[in-house]
């Protein structure tokens, strides 16, 4: 009976401490003294097959023992490699993180950067404006002092005819070299690559948060980066974006999807991803409205200011030159007349046209058109490459670009069905975006 239950012991144990093994053991030995002491109450045969069974029982412990250790060793390996494996790819993951963090720094000494020299170029347009101004009105008084002296003649007339020729052709140079970099449109350049950083980093810090970054976030982020640098440039010469382009174009700051990337998602894209049939007639419809109407729209306002901004910017430096050339005839008995009005109106002409050009940031203008017409661009792309690939969850993307736009979901849907009921026809006026 002993020998049942010591059995019954055994065979319930799963996992024995090594504790409980040498209970066993004494617990066998025990037996075996029991069964083999000559005194005892059980006969040979008795004895015989209890001590048997219980050297059964022996080999029984010692073998699951070396089954237990050998089982034991082979989990100790497993979670060795395990946390080796581990190790890797924390490494991995580690250094995208540092990579990521090392982009974070950059971008946010890009923002600061482009902050202060956007600060520097609107100083510029303001101090400019007034110190040419006030050259030019100096040099207008100067040219009709001069001409309305009695003789014509003498030292005191000549001084201001000379120093009044001198202060046009100076700032006939000075609003000549202002044309052409257009400080009030460099400072608009300055404050969109600022602003478009801040989103690039909000982006990455997103990205460093949710955490599990790969290396190809790294490489499109950097890509990223290098784009806007491209597409708003600081330096003045060399890489300065063209002033007078002939026809204003989309800025582009964001990456070009290649073909083989979005065959590659289509390939993965094989749910629905929260679209369905309605959203994606609603996407196309805010799509035909956002290229017929927004992105349309300033383009045009964009090129009639860019007519102006050339007409403003060729007439200031005319008409301060041709005043220049009256002061220097200033006096003359044959054409002192025609003179000194060319000197004086032209010079007057002259701060009035550099007024409305560079006070009113005419410049400025010309690149809030570009760059919003590659804002509505880019939602084209974005709504294009979504509604092919499905990339995005569709009712994430209709809340993405409710809010881009300005509007909220239910006006989005009422302007996408309004609009799909007029059939495109050109008397629906209403603009896609109500934010600018």
């Amino acid at each position: 009976m002993a020998s049942l239950q010591a059995s019954a012991f055994i065979f319930h144990s799963t996992s024995p401490s090594p504790l409980f093994r040498l209970h066993q053991k004494r617990t066998v030995k025990a037996i075996l003294n029991h069964v083999t002491q000559p005194g005892s109450s059980n006969g040979h045969n008795g004895q015989s097959g209890a001590a048997k069974l219980a050297r059964d029982f022996m080999s029984l412990i010692t073998a699951t023992t070396h089954d237990q250790k050998h089982e034991a060793s082979s989990n100790n390996n497993r979670k060795l490699n395990n946390i080796h494996a581990d190790a890797d790819g924390s490494d991995d993951t580690m250094i995208v993180m540092a990579k990521l963090y090392v982009i974070v720094e950059a971008v946010a000494d890009r923002v600061v950067m482009h902050n202060n020299i956007g600060q520097q170029r609107e100083n510029w347009n303001s101090l400019l404006l007034a110190s040419i101004n006030a050259i030019t009105l100096a040099a207008v008084t100067m040219s009709a002092i001069a001409a309305t002296s009695a003789d014509g003649a003498g030292a005191p007339v000549t001084a201001l005819k000379l120093s009044s020729t001198i202060m046009f052709v100076a700032a006939t140079g000075m609003l000549s070299i202002m044309n052409k970099i257009q400080p009030s449109q460099l400072a608009e350049e300055q404050r969109n690559a600022a602003r478009l950083f801040q989103q690039l980093h909000n982006q990455v810090q997103i990205l460093i948060n949710i955490g599990n970054p790969a290396e190809n976030d790294v490489k499109e982020t950097i890509e990223k980066v290098l784009a806007v640098d491209k597409a708003f440039p600081l330096p003045l010469l060399g890489v300065m974006l063209e002033k007078f382009p002939r026809m204003v174009a989309p800025a582009v700051w964001w990456l070009r999807q290649q073909p083989g990337q979005a065959e590659e998602l289509t390939t993965k894209m094989e749910c629905s991803n929260g679209w369905n049939v309605k959203l994606e007639k609603e996407m196309e419809t805010i799509l035909e409205v956002i290229r017929r109407k927004d992105k349309a729209e300033y383009l045009r306002l964009g090129g009639k200011a860019l007519k102006l901004n050339k007409v403003l910017a060729i007439s200031g430096p005319v008409l301060t030159g041709l005043a220049a050339i009256g002061s220097a005839f200033t006096g003359s008995p044959s054409h002192g007349f025609w003179a000194a009005m060319l000197g004086v109106v032209g010079g007057a002409l002259a701060s009035i046209v550099n007024t409305v050009e560079h006070g009113g940031q005419v410049g400025m203008l010309v690149e809030m058109y570009r760059t919003n017409a590659g804002f509505f661009q880019l939602m084209e792309q974005t709504i294009e490459s979504n509604m092919m690939n499905k990339q995005e969850n569709g009712e994430l993307f209709e809340m993405k670009v409710a809010l881009q736009l300005g509007r909220s979901l239910s006006d989005l849907r009422d302007l996408a069905s309004s609009s799909s009921s007029s059939n495109g026809e050109e008397h629906v006026e209403e603009f896609a975006c109500k934010l600018f």
